[in-house]
């Protein structure tokens, strides 16, 4: 069972820390997406008038939208549980008092879908005040940016409780977030791959999510609502990993 109040506590806990560090933090996570649309947008544009009908840095901008908070997320319940967990003795402390281990990962989880919230809240606002959106529907994918948050929060809280040294991360974001990242349809769409790769870009979370930021962007939500259905129903799914993988990290 789950504490909502003390899962809230965690979460608090987190942003208290988050608010002294905000500025570099932000600076750091926005900075790269920023550079992606300049590079890929800008850049390729001048050799790629249009894909699917619509100018390419159009084409990638909720694309970028969806892998930057993603990985706000991955990045957050990786190495800063990790972290916290291993090298600061934060969850020690915590689990001394009324917080139970449920608790701790579910406000770990919690404060990871925030991380994701925010930037990926912050992405959209610049590339609407860009003209980068063709709709204001956009606005109404908040949500799934958050849910999305959910599901790579776990993900990562899995790969923290089964790593064998912080440094066994190079190979989950090697081996694992980059293919993610690179066959999840922001840059070019997977019609053209061999269907080998079409059919496993059904269990890429970030290509559901990516396709779900395309579909508000431009104004065709119906598009995206079996990608909602895949995003939901993998959160249930896994949900019980993180917290049994965890509890048994920390046991031992």
């Amino acid at each position: 069972m789950i504490n909502l109040k003390r899962a809230i506590s965690v979460w608090l806990r987190n942003f208290t820390v988050y608010k002294r560090l905000y500025k570099s933090s932000m600076v750091l996570n926005f900075v790269e997406p920023a550079l992606y649309l300049v590079a890929f947008g800008i850049g390729l544009s001048a050799y790629l008038k249009e894909i699917n009908g619509m100018p390419y840095i159009k084409f990638i901008a909720p694309g970028i939208v969806a892998s930057s908070s993603a990985f706000a997320a991955t990045y957050e319940c990786t190495y800063g549980t990790y972290v916290r967990m291993h090298y600061q003795k934060t969850f020690d402390a915590i689990l001394a008092t009324p917080v139970s281990l449920n608790d701790l990962i579910a406000g770990e989880i919690l404060w990871g879908a925030t991380k994701s919230l925010i930037y990926g809240t912050i992405i959209i606002s610049v590339i609407s005040i860009a003209g980068l959106v063709d709709s204001w529907s956009i606005l109404l994918s908040i949500p799934f940016v958050f849910i999305s948050g959910i599901l790579f929060s776990e993900i990562s809280v899995i790969t923290a409780a089964t790593v064998p040294g912080i440094d066994s991360f190079n190979y989950f974001y090697t081996l694992f977030m980059t293919p993610l990242f690179l066959f999840s349809g922001i840059f070019f769409p997977l019609d053209g791959l061999p269907e080998i790769v079409k059919d496993l870009a059904f269990f890429n979370p970030l290509y559901h999510m990516v396709e779900i930021m395309r579909a508000f962007s431009s104004g065709k939500i119906a598009l995206s609502l079996s990608h909602i259905l895949w995003l939901m129903v993998a959160c249930l799914f896994i949900i019980r990993l993180p917290f049994n993988l965890m509890r048994r990290r920390i046991i031992r």
